[in-house]
């Protein structure tokens, strides 16, 4: 009778303890961002190893890792390498196995699945590098505050070295990788948590506010009202250019960045003349429309970028706004006597990426296209990218900022909002008070 007691209490434990974890799952993670001063990059802190501790590092859509400086201070005791030719290996298309001959470590390990570790184009060289796994602790959310940490314990994260955080923002020990691929945090986390593999951004404008990610399928609720915002955002398909972008990579793979098909861009809802063709793909993978964290400023092929300055400014004079000396990396500046301020920034001509329809396009306001570059000088934030970029249009950080975007993976779609400025808030309005 006893025995038979004892043996329904552990079952009545177990069924309760599969209950509560069930009860305690995550429906949706976060992590806060913040913009550095000096290198105008955005960062996050994440909780890894064991003894938990924060490491900072740099947010990059396009990267294809985590990866982290094991060349200094990586001490865990939940680190391993991941074997060459395993399935975990394979999964994050590992090649050749890596090796070391000193003392055993995290980043000096033999055996050990074979991936690259770059910070493409800050250094113009990769690293071949060993794959591990770690624990990982990322803040779970109802979309509003910050709740419980939810762990992963065997997270992909490739040693990097020291040399490779040059350029890197000060205090970051690494880059946190937001591609396509199976080894990125959205794919981690959704998959470890069996949550909606989704994953929206939004950057601060400010380097004294905290701005954040939210990784699952919302809601997004911002103060001062708690209007979740993935409510109102509006869609266009997400492109694959098919071929790869990366610094390394197999002939015939696909690019796991982010691409969106830009039709024309519009000043005041006027078209400028382009060369069309340079927004598709050409057989080599050139041209299109990428989004990244790493340019701060968009960046458009010569002849796009010449049109879009004459077309601005054209419009800017007869707007009694004053043209002035160009402030490098800018070629259109101006004189912030006659220039209004509203809502959503400085009262000039308003930019359109016209997308898939007359009804699709991204609005680009004062906030995001003009940059005060000393006192009364404002610059249009735009940049010449060359004659023949491999990319001919990359959105960059500063055109992000206050910017609400979801990265559906599941419908294959970008969700964007426009400036949420006119919806009096900013990407700085998050409340990050534990709600626990």
């Amino acid at each position: 009778m006893a025995a038979s007691f004892h043996s329904i209490l552990l079952c009545s434990l177990f069924l309760f303890l599969i209950s509560f974890s069930d009860a305690v799952k995550p429906k949706e993670m976060l992590l806060a961002v913040t913009k550095d001063a000096k290198t105008l990059q955005y960062v996050t802190s994440i909780k890894t190893r064991t003894p938990l501790v924060s490491v900072d590092l740099v947010v990059n859509l396009g990267g294809q890792y985590i990866w982290a400086d094991c060349d200094s201070g990586y001490v865990s005791s939940t680190y391993h390498p991941v074997p060459c030719g395993s399935n975990r290996c394979k999964l994050a298309k590992g090649g050749s196995c890596t090796g070391c001959n000193g003392p055993r470590r995290p980043g000096c390990t033999n055996n050990t699945c074979g991936v690259v570790a770059e910070n493409y184009p800050l250094v113009d060289s990769v690293l071949a590098a060993g794959l591990g796994e770690d624990v990982v602790a990322v803040p779970s959310t109802d979309g509003s505050n910050p709740g419980h940490l939810a762990f992963m314990r065997r997270f992909p994260i490739t040693c990097g070295a020291t040399f490779l955080l040059q350029g890197l923002a000060k205090g970051a020990k690494g880059m946190l990788g937001l591609a396509r691929t199976e080894t990125a945090l959205h794919k981690q986390i959704t998959s470890s948590f069996k949550i909606a593999h989704k994953f929206a951004l939004c950057m601060p404008s400010s380097t004294t506010a905290m701005g954040v990610m939210f990784f699952g399928n919302g809601p997004y609720a911002f103060l001062p009202n708690h209007v979740d915002l993935s409510k109102s955002l509006m869609y266009t398909p997400l492109l694959i250019n098919p071929v790869s972008t990366a610094p390394v990579y197999t002939q015939g793979e696909p690019s796991d960045e982010y691409f969106i098909g830009v039709k024309s861009i519009k000043i005041d809802g006027t078209a400028i003349p382009m060369k069309t063709s340079l927004l598709s793909f050409d057989k080599d993978g050139y041209g299109g429309t990428k989004i990244s964290t790493m340019t701060n400023y968009t960046t458009l092929e010569t002849s796009i970028y010449k049109a879009l300055i004459h077309a601005f400014s054209t419009k800017a004079a007869s707007m009694k706004i004053k043209r002035v000396a160009s402030v490098a990396p800018f070629g259109d500046c101006f004189s912030s006597k006659n220039i209004a301020s509203t809502r959503v920034g400085p009262a000039v001509p308003t930019i359109d990426l016209a997308l898939q329809s007359e009804a699709v396009f991204w609005r680009i306001f004062g906030a995001n296209s003009m940059v005060s570059v000393k006192d009364g000088v404002l610059c249009l934030g735009f940049v010449d990218g060359g004659k023949r970029p491999r990319t001919s249009i990359v959105i960059g950080g500063y055109q992000l900022e206050d910017n609400l975007l979801q990265f559906d993976l599941v419908s294959s779609k970008l969700g964007f909002s426009s400036s949420l400025l006119f919806s009096q808030t900013n990407c700085g309005n998050f409340n990050f008070t534990s709600n626990v």
